[in-house]
């Protein structure tokens, strides 16, 4: 069955195949699929994603609507299909409940591990809390792929063990993601950054990155700085992920402040 995939906004894990769409559907040039499907990853795009499976529907095949912005459980990882290829997820769910994060009313509260299929930029919700029969099979995965492994899904911080940093290096990781979404954060990733750097990992590579939230209500430019700079000296490389709320509405100034702290040569400037 060919399928054509209809995303309301392009971003770097978008597929980029031939049946990867981001507009209308091109009349002249569309070639002949059985159906299409609206992938919606973020509620705030919505409405977008309604006028183009209204326009899609003209094409006379059946149109189907979902992805996360649905809070619909996802099913089995087809890669290439609503990701670009490399990318690849072998876990769903997240057994922590934070306040912020749609995960686990989405995927339900139990980890539910995925036959691994092959990819080096992982994107599970929370890889280290599965099985460590699990973990070690994706790693050997990894070790078989084109390119260094990267871990923009994120790894937790306070689940972090020393094998599994020895994994990390035996891998020759490239990115590596943690957390620092409130300040019960930041004691396990002062831990995480000193396990890392015994298993040889240095913050001048750049490896060891860290997502900070900024902007969430309450939140002050202070406060978020403070947070910025504790992430620097636990030994992470920071990028500020700005609250969006479920309209996606953020203030102008909160924005020109992300963008300071989210590119890291300007970080590097500022530790300079």
């Amino acid at each position: 069955m060919k399928i054509a995939r209809v995303f309301p906004r392009r971003t770097a894990a978008s597929p980029n195949d031939d049946l990867a769409f981001f507009g209308p559907p091109p009349i002249l040039t569309l070639p002949e699929v059985d159906e299409v499907h609206i992938s919606v990853a973020f509620t705030y795009d919505m409405r977008r994603a309604e006028e183009l499976a209204y326009q899609w529907e003209q094409v006379g095949v059946p149109v189907k609507m979902g992805g996360p912005a649905f809070n619909e459980p996802g099913g089995g990882f087809v890669p290439g299909m609503y990701l670009k290829r490399g990318y690849v997820i072998t876990s769903r769910g997240c057994p922590n409940r934070c306040w912020f994060c749609n995960v686990p009313k989405r995927e339900g509260y139990h980890l539910r591990e995925l036959p691994i299929t092959n990819g080096w930029n992982v994107l599970d919700d929370n890889l280290l809390a599965c099985s460590d029969q699990h973990i070690r099979a994706v790693f050997d995965m990894l070790k078989q792929q084109p390119k260094h492994p990267e871990f923009t899904g994120g790894l937790e911080a306070k689940i972090l063990k020393p094998w599994h940093c020895d994994l990390l290096r035996e891998a020759r990781t490239k990115r590596m993601y943690f957390a620092y979404d409130t300040p019960d954060d930041l004691e396990p990733l002062v831990d995480a950054g000193r396990m890392l750097q015994d298993a040889g990992f240095k913050f001048s590579t750049h490896t060891m990155c860290c997502y900070v939230l900024i902007g969430y209500p309450g939140d002050t430019f202070e406060h978020a700085e403070k947070r910025l700079t504790e992430t620097i000296q636990a030994g992470f490389m920071p990028y500020a992920m700005l609250y969006r709320d479920k309209h996606g509405q953020v203030g102008a100034e909160w924005r020109k402040f992300q963008r300071v702290w989210c590119r890291p040569q300007i970080v590097a400037a500022k530790l300079k």
